[in-house]
This record gives C-alpha cells, structure tokens and sequence, in this order.
C-alpha cells in the first residue's frame, strides 16, 4: 500500500505537464491566501471601526504588525527549508529521506514556540516602543500584542506544517487549511469586537482561535493513513534540522528585513510627519494591509508550486525547471498586474476598506498611488527569488533579494531627509522596478547557466 502512494506521487509529478501542474498546484494556494489575508485584513476592517478609538487601534495593529510577522518567520523558516529538503528528495525517488524533515519540523516549531512567546511577553513594552509605538497607541497596541503572543504555538504549526501538505501535491487540502482558519477568524471578529463589547482584544482572541482551527486541521491532514508521507513520532536527527534551518533561513531573514523596513518607515514618518505623524503611520498601515493582498496570494502561487522547482531541480530535468520559473511568473504577473491597475484607478475603494475619517483617507489616497507605481515587479521576486529558495538555492536567492532590500532601506533614509514626507512613499515604487530588473538579468545572464551545469 505505501509503494501504491510513493509512486503515485512521483507518477503525478513526472507525467503531468508543467503547465497543468502550475495550475493545479498554485491557483488552489493562491486562493487560500486570499483567505489567509483575511486573518490580519479582517481585523483592520473591524478595528478600524471601534467607536471613538478606531483609527488610533489600527495605527496600533500596524505597529504591532513587524513583531506578529517576525513570529510568523519562524513558521517559513521551518515550513519552506523542509518542504524544500522533501521535494528534492521526491525528485531523487529517495522516498525514505522525503519522510525525514515532516517529524523534525514538529519538533523544531513546538521548540520554537515556546522560547519564542517567552520571550515575546517579557520583552513586550520595549519591544513595542522600539517599532514606532507612543504612549496613546501602547495600552491599545500591548493588549492585541499580549494575546497574539500568547498563542504563538497555533500559527506556527499551522503555516508551517502546511508546507508539507503542499510539497506533497495535496494543494486542495493546503486551501481548506486555510480557508477554515479565515472563515472562523471572518465569525468570531464581529462577535467578539462589537458583540460582545471586547474591543481589539476581541480581534486578537479571534485571530488565535482560527490559527488554532488552522492548526488542528494540518496536523490531522498529515497524521492521515492516506497521505504518503504523514506526520510521525520519532526519528529526529539535528543533521535534518540542520538542513532545514539552512535552506529556511532564507525566507526567515528577508522577513525579519522587511520588518526593518517597516520600522524604518514608521520612525521616518513619526520623525518628519509633524504633527500628522500618526495619520502618516495610519497611511502605512492601511497600504502595508493592501500590500498583504498583493503579496500572499502571490506568495501562496510560489508555495503551492515550491514542490515543483525541488522536485525538478532533484530529479535533473532542466526543461521542466526552466518552464516552471516561466509559467509561475506568467500567472503572477497577470495577478499582481490586474490588481495594480484597479489599486490606481480606485485607491478610494481600497483605503475605505479599513478608514471612515474623510482626511486621513484623502492623505492616504495619494500615498497609495505613490507606493504601487511599480507593484508588478513584485512578481518577478516571487518567481525567480522564492523559486530559488524552494530548491535550496539560498546563495543566488539571497543576493537576488537583498539587493531590492537594501535599495529599499537607502531610499526611506535618504529620501525622508531631503523630500516631504508623503514622497516617502515612492521608494516602494522604485525599489520594486529596480529590484525586478536586476533579478531578471542576473537569473539569466549568471544563475540559470550554473543551475544547469549543477543537473548534469
């Protein structure tokens, strides 16, 4: 029975035609994301209509924004540098070493966890002051932060483990995954905020239950008897984990960078705003929550077909590797593309979503269209970028993404010293259309010579 599984998978991976692969595999996870932004855009819809305090308690979500997400790098860390070190194996028919990585990220995750909501809850208030927070945001911002913190355990084995679900091809079951944590998440929002009288605690108590489902799900999924390669107890090996942290380090300190950039962005605003500074910082918390809906489902397309550039990479077929970089990149950019277009035709719809406070929705219209100028570029870093983290190659991925960071970075410091501060927000813009140029000939000119000259 268990060869009748192994062979289905390599059967399904080897006779299916790239093209249907990527369409089976990404649109499946693309769509769970759009539910799984639900998770963070649901919560600012709601909090940012609490009577009298919503505008201040969605500044106070998108402060505490850097840290939530740090916490979430975790979870890629481990997810992606396992399902990576999978796929390759798949690829190879090494069946028994594709079974290793599943139980030691279990265990690395709840390890992690737990030393990481330590030390969330005792570093908090500085912690907080630290990403922008003042003193009318901090009792707001440590109550959804103290919760959120509080269940660290329930995201991470919920995004991580996911990651083996789809390494595996089961990318329907990655989609219902998510999609039960965002429709509890969707439920209990409005009951707990405004029915129940808790305000944004009430939000964060809601996130964390549907992380929860999230979580109960996947590691149900992986545990069942028909899925090849299932969760199990035993068999950790720190040589594996060791493995996994290298290839997951990866998408772990590009996050971790991002959060820099937001903290970056918040001290510049709060810095050169003036007294608008806290409507400024509302404006970023709003474009960082649009960002969220450009960004995963981009990002779930490159999860769903990670297993794809592993598998291909591992069992040396460069053709099939090459059109998968190709179609990955076609259907982002007909997502990121389409939804740029309706960003800049209507950034009213978009800020509406999360503001009623006429002036700072105006400040914010103009501050949207600055920052998704160059929003597009966004989907040759997941094409190319994530597509290289998947098959272990973190020594092109790095530079390749470091580099639009870095640019990034240069551009918010400089800029904020010489420029208004709403100007701020074209360096979003320019670093996204240097950043994908740059990658572009680099993949083409140095990078995929030297992966083909590694297949042979």
């Amino acid at each position: 029975m268990e060869q009748t599984k192994e062979r289905g998978i390599n059967a399904f991976f080897d006779e299916t035609p790239v093209k249907n692969l990527v369409i089976k595999l990404g649109i499946p996870a693309m769509f769970a994301q759009f539910f799984n932004i639900l998770y963070s855009i649901v919560d600012r819809i709601f909090v940012g209509r609490i009577p009298e305090v919503g505008d201040l308690a969605l500044a106070s979500i998108g402060i505490c924004a850097p840290a939530l997400t740090a916490i979430s790098a975790f979870a890629y860390m481990v997810g992606v540098g396992g399902a990576s070190q999978m796929s390759i194996r798949l690829g190879q028919k090494d069946m028994e070493g594709a079974k290793k990585p599943v139980n030691n990220a279990f265990v690395m995750l709840v390890c992690i966890s737990i030393v990481v909501t330590a030390l969330a809850l005792f570093f908090k208030k500085p912690l907080l002051y630290m990403l922008g927070c003042d003193d009318s945001m901090y009792p707001l911002a440590s109550r959804y932060f103290t919760i959120y913190a509080a269940g660290t355990i329930f995201p991470l084995l919920g995004i991580g483990m996911n990651h083996f679900i789809l390494a595996q091809g089961f990318s329907r079951a990655g989609m219902i995954s998510v999609v039960i944590g965002a429709l509890t998440n969707l439920i209990l929002d409005p009951i707990l905020i405004f029915g129940l009288d808790m305000g944004i605690e009430g939000a964060a108590i809601a996130t964390i239950t549907a992380q929860a489902a999230m979580a109960v799900f996947t590691l149900g999924y992986l545990r069942r008897k028909k899925v090849p390669i299932r969760l199990e107890i035993g068999g950790y090996d720190f040589s594996v984990m060791k493995k996994i942290v290298l290839v997951g380090m990866m998408p772990f300190l590009i996050t971790i960078l991002d959060n820099g950039v937001v903290i970056i962005l918040n001290a510049s605003l709060r810095q050169y705003g003036g007294l608008d500074g806290t409507a400024y910082i509302t404006c970023a918390a709003v474009i960082q929550s649009i960002l969220t809906i450009v960004s995963c489902p981009a990002a779930g397309i490159t999860q769903g077909c990670g297993t794809l550039y592993g598998y291909f990479y591992g069992a040396k077929e460069t053709k099939k590797l090459d059109q998968t970089f190709t179609y990955v990149l076609w259907v982002c950019l007909a997502y990121i593309g389409g939804l740029q277009i309706l960003i800049l035709l209507f950034p009213q719809a978009f800020a509406g979503l999360f503001l009623k406070d006429a002036a700072v929705m105006a400040v914010c219209v103009g501050c949207i269209r600055r920052f998704c100028l160059g929003l597009v570029g966004i989907a040759v870093q997941y094409a190319y970028v994530d597509g290289l983290t998947a098959m272990g190659k973190v020594k092109y991925a790095l530079p390749l993404s470091l580099f639009r960071k870095t640019l990034y970075i240069i551009l918010l410091i400089t800029m904020s010293m010489f420029l208004p501060v709403e100007n701020i927000f074209y360096a979003g813009s320019i670093s996204d259309i240097i950043g994908a140029s740059f990658t572009l000939i680099a993949f083409f000119t140095v990078v995929r010579k030297k992966l083909h000259n590694e297949m042979k």
